[in-house]
């Protein structure tokens, strides 16, 4: 029977999914680029040819007859972990029944991760093919993922928080140095860090490109393409994740006022937060107050690569 309509549809994995014989049992979006889909399956083939978002895949239940065509010796088990970079191309055998959790996110969402949390310009790291591989701590993520309901807001909320923890972890134990090479047209580590930084020192700033481009003496017009090269996004949205992920730490701090958050998150006034706040998250941040469920800091004490 067809699934209803999801927004994730037209995520390519999930797509190829629902053109199987796997049965969807629930999905959910949670903002940032952040998609769940909780599937069963059985006696089935699949395939995904370079899908253009990455996926992290974990078994639940089942899989041990379940193999990638190229590597038919290996087989799945529970609690075993698949990723599936934006390039990846592989063709799947599904034997018996197996239950498995899909954690979708987009190339823009990892190369701000890769900034932010790793200070390195995303094109200089990879996410590795991994195939059935043991990681407690995600599998542990997972299954907290999994236990939510994801159709209350403030537990989308909790889940987005998880899938930031998940992605984190993703980059610091599956992802890999690119070999060093001689790029071109990005910002220099320097000139990329003079930005964060003072994007961070400013918030309640809304700088023109002319403005940024002024701190590392670049015409506008190299500096958006160097800046999108460098930050894997363009300058305004860069500064838009930027102050949503203050104002989550913000909240944190029951002594502020929403009105607080807003004036040192940046925002122009509590109701334009508010509404950046639910077009991005699903849920008013308020309502995130009386829930309890704030994000926790993704830049915590983290281990270079």
């Amino acid at each position: 029977m067809p699934h209803a309509p999801t927004p994730l549809d037209d995520n390519a994995v999930f797509s190829a999914l629902t053109q199987s014989r796997a049965s969807l049992e629930r999905a959910c979006v949670l903002g940032d680029g952040l998609g769940l889909a909780l599937w069963r399956n059985r006696h089935d083939d699949t395939a995904y040819a370079r899908p253009g978002h990455h996926t992290m895949s974990v078994y639940l239940e089942g899989g041990f007859s379940t193999f990638r065509r190229d590597v038919p010796d290996r087989k799945g088990a529970p609690d075993r972990l698949c990723l599936l970079p934006a390039d990846h191309e592989s063709r799947w055998h599904v034997g018996g029944t197996q239950r498995f959790l899909h954690l979708y996110f987009q190339p823009e969402h990892l190369a701000w991760h890769c900034v932010r949390v790793l200070d390195m310009e995303p094109r200089a790291l990879q996410l590795q093919d991994r195939l059935f591989a043991e990681d407690d701590v995600l599998v542990a993520l997972t299954r907290r993922l999994v236990a939510l309901d994801w159709e209350a807001p403030d537990m989308r909320m909790a889940g987005n928080a998880m899938a930031h923890e998940a992605v984190t972890r993703l980059l610091l134990s599956h992802g890999t140095r690119r070999p060093s090479v001689d790029w071109r047209g990005g910002l220099s580590a320097s000139a990329r860090r003079r930005v964060m930084e003072w994007v961070h020192a400013h918030p309640a700033a809304n700088p023109t490109l002319g403005d940024l481009a002024r701190l590392v003496d670049l015409s506008e017009y190299h500096f958006a393409r160097m800046f999108r090269v460098s930050f894997g996004m363009p300058a305004h949205v860069w500064i838009m994740r930027e102050r949503l992920a203050r104002a989550c730490t913000l909240l944190a701090d029951a002594r502020l006022s929403l009105q607080q958050v807003a004036d040192r998150a940046g925002f122009a006034s509590a109701s334009h937060f508010s509404n950046r706040f639910r077009a991005a998250y699903g849920i008013t941040p308020g309502r995130v107050r009386t829930s309890g469920e704030i994000f926790p800091s993704d830049t915590a004490q983290i281990e270079t690569l």
